[in-house]
């Protein structure tokens, strides 16, 4: 299967694609980049991800907000994760069109347990914060 570009839902080209979760892809797709240890990640409101209200469904946008936390949890490397917890508050709403965009922030990095924070916007306006506690695997050997 080909990769989705960025260019063509309507998302800048300094952002890629996380390969490897058909969830994600099927849902979104979503796209990220890494500002220093923080991702940056965005997504185009399409009809479908919208509910009868014509807003984007909630579960829509605590699935990119988990993709955001993921991504700040594992600093945007190919370390395996989990999603603990996972709290939302939602503040606005998206319509379909709308670029919603995010940016996490690790509070604490243990072991194996991170705890990290995120907000998506539209146009400068929050529509969810989240927060999640993130479990580290670690590879069997």
């Amino acid at each position: 299967m080909n990769s989705p570009k960025p260019d063509d839902h309507g998302i800048p080209d300094h952002y890629r694609h996380w390969q490897g979760d058909g969830a994600e892809d099927f849902i979104g797709p979503f796209f990220f980049y890494m500002d220093g240890d923080e991702p940056c990640t965005a997504f185009r409101v399409r009809a479908q991800h919208c509910n009868s209200h014509k807003t984007v469904h909630g579960g829509v946008l605590m699935t990119f907000a988990d993709y955001t936390l993921c991504l700040g949890a594992n600093g945007g490397a190919n370390e395996s994760i989990v999603t603990v917890s996972q709290n939302n508050e939602f503040t606005a709403a998206a319509t379909a069109g709308d670029l919603v965009q995010g940016r996490a922030e690790v509070i604490r990095r243990g072991g194996s347990i991170v705890f990290v924070r995120c907000r998506l916007q539209v146009e400068g306006t929050t529509v969810l914060v989240a927060s999640a506690v993130i479990k580290r695997l670690r590879s069997k050997s």
